[in-house]
């Protein structure tokens, strides 16, 4: 048997995997140890176990996380008013799966972003598609997509994402324009997708920010719908000891 040539093969096939493994065991010589059945589950292993990393890696780097973070991180002190029951049944995701929203709230410093971006990791290495945006810069970009012609790929883009995440909602009050896209943004994904929005705001003062009425009824009453709500409590993470600097935080 010609092992280069099989080698060769599987990189052909683009079988990575599987081509580590069994590269391994052949300078290993650890396939002799093995028999016929177990050395091909293994390889099998090798190939399924490299096709989700990769896979993770590619949803990850898509999705633009602000933070790099983890729910294991994720810091219970009883100020925090975070529910760690709560957290734990919205990291099975079924909240994604039924198209529910998941609204985060709290003073500056106190952990929304990172708690969003933790959520999203865990969303992506579940295979689910994460989108995460600063709410601010995502409108203005969607503006100069309008001018451009692009607008409607870049919303059916977006559309397609089994998570947004939009970061800082409501640092300033939205323009005629601005009420308008986010209009689109959430009706294309009402009922239909997941989205995840963080806010130093309160949720009732959020209507403010929409301005107009019609819209901010129709806005609000599609993010409500089925909403899950964290309203996080405390002071900013960023000023205490340093026990807690290992979540970083907004």
């Amino acid at each position: 048997m010609n092992n280069q040539n099989t080698l060769d093969k599987m990189k052909q096939m683009k079988l990575y995997g599987m081509y580590d493994a069994f590269n391994a065991a052949i300078l290993s010589g650890m396939s002799n140890d093995l028999t016929q059945d177990q050395f091909i589950a293994q390889l099998v292993e090798h190939e399924f176990d490299d096709r989700k990393n990769r896979k993770y890696n590619r949803l990850v780097t898509s999705a633009h996380f602000r933070y790099h973070a983890t729910l294991e991180d994720i810091i219970y002190s009883d100020d925090r008013n975070l529910n760690k029951l709560e957290l734990l049944r919205l990291a099975e995701c079924s909240f994604i799966d039924k198209a529910e929203n998941v609204l985060i709230t709290g003073s500056t410093g106190v952990g929304k972003s990172y708690l969003a971006s933790a959520l999203g990791y865990h969303a992506c290495s579940m295979d689910y598609k994460v989108g995460y945006y600063n709410t601010s810069r995502l409108i203005s970009s969607l503006k100069l997509a309008r001018a451009a012609g692009t607008y409607l790929r870049e919303t059916n883009r977006i559309q397609k994402l089994d998570l947004m995440i939009l970061d800082d909602y409501g640092l300033q009050s939205l323009d005629k324009d601005a009420r308008m896209i986010l209009m689109d943004i959430i009706e294309d994904r009402h009922e239909r997708k997941s989205t995840m929005i963080t806010s130093q705001l309160p949720v009732a003062v959020w209507y403010e920010i929409i301005g107009e009425k019609t819209h901010a009824d129709a806005i609000m009453d599609r993010l409500t719908h089925h909403g899950h709500r964290i309203e996080l409590k405390g002071e900013s993470l960023r000023k205490k000891s340093p026990q807690f600097t290992t979540e970083i935080n907004a």
